[in-house]
């Protein structure tokens, strides 16, 4: 039971640490909506400002969260193996 919780507690970890990475290096993108038309302009530089999230800037951090939590629980596996 205590290597299921230790797996559990890696892959919580890991799923916040990849949200705030994701949040952090979250690409500057801009939409712009007339109408039925829809424009999203993109940028490399990292996003500045506390404006709203565009819907690319969520999946950006819904990719590094989930890309976090395989490697939390990566390392959840290697502990329990360590131990037993």
């Amino acid at each position: 039971m205590q290597g299921r919780s230790n797996l559990i507690a890696f892959l919580l970890i890991g799923l916040v640490i990849g949200g705030l990475a994701g949040y952090m290096t979250r690409p500057e993108t801009a939409e712009i909506r007339l109408g039925p038309l829809s424009l999203e302009v993109r940028s490399d530089e990292v996003a500045r400002g506390g404006g709203p999230l565009t819907s690319s800037q969520v999946q950006h951090i819904a990719i590094m969260s989930v890309l976090g939590g395989i490697v939390g629980l990566g390392v959840g596996f290697a502990v329990g193996k360590r131990r037993g």
